[in-house]
């Protein structure tokens, strides 16, 4: 079946990590018409863990964050491009987190610390590229990025350091909680744009088994409470709580399931600005 019939034509790019000299995929959803509305331009949703964005035969859990059948079914959303950049597999968790994280329950275990290299090369590389290529609002305002888990705290990351440059955030299960306490010193220091768009989503029941092993404790009332210093630091940083929305879903466990459902909730508070 022709896939335009599903509103889309998909791109794929291969762009090189200039920290690993590797090649990283990027694919690109366009909007329907995109090749006939010419003189249309769109805003870009960019997000993390490409490879569980579109297809759930290729989705870490078995299940996508179902992007294609939202648009579908959700006409009333904006129309947008959206670009899902892969992960690196077994060094994902060092690319997601800006900081290092060595607290674990398994002797010797460490990772973190490559964060601000890969959001650089989202910032420096990535973006230029589409921006360049494809016809986007390139300004803030239209710029939006999502991520989960540890994808999450990765765009908590970024939409701090390069606030100037992404108007939209969607923070969905943010296991924050790994680093809070850098996070809390980086971003006490920041004073925030007031218009930045911050969706923030997170389950009563969140925590995996690799969670785990990273932590003792209560590890589902941790997701809670990191999100809700975010949340609390993004008032005292100065963004307008009319920019925010939180929700927190009772029975919610840690997967693209419960993300992909209340994915057109985010998208929607996106386009409310658009």
């Amino acid at each position: 079946m022709n896939k335009s019939y599903f509103y889309l034509d998909m791109k794929t790019h291969d762009l090189v990590l200039p920290y690993t000299g590797q090649s990283r995929r990027v694919r690109v959803l366009l909007p329907k018409n995109y090749e006939t509305d010419t003189d249309r331009s769109y805003p870009v949703v960019y997000f993390h863990d490409g490879q569980n964005v579109l297809y759930s035969k290729e989705s870490f859990s078995g299940h996508s964050w179902k992007i294609i059948p939202t648009i579908k079914r959700n006409p009333d959303i904006s129309r947008m491009i959206v670009v899902a950049i892969d992960n690196d597999g077994l060094a994902r968790m060092n690319e997601y987190s800006a900081w290092k994280y060595q607290e674990s329950n398994i002797p010797g275990m460490q990772f973190g610390g490559k964060g601000v290299e890969y959001a650089e090369f989202v910032m420096d590389v990535v973006k230029p590229f589409i921006d360049k290529h494809y016809r986007t609002k390139s300004e803030r305002k239209y710029t939006a990025m999502i991520g989960s888990s540890l994808g999450g705290n990765i765009t908590q990351f970024m939409g701090v350091e390069y606030q100037e440059q992404v108007g939209c955030l969607g923070i969905f299960s943010s296991a924050n909680w790994l680093h809070q306490d850098a996070f809390e010193r980086y971003i006490e220091r920041k004073n925030l744009l007031s218009d930045q768009r911050v969706y923030i989503y997170v389950g009563t029941e969140e925590a995996d088994d690799t969670d785990k092993t990273l932590m003792a404790g209560n590890i589902k009332q941790a997701y809670i409470n990191s999100s809700l210093r975010y949340y609390h630091d993004l008032i005292r940083g100065g963004v307008e709580l009319s920019n925010i929305a939180i929700h927190i879903q009772s029975g919610a466990i840690h997967n693209e399931e419960a993300w992909a459902e209340n994915l057109p909730d985010c998208l929607r508070f996106f386009a409310q600005n658009w």
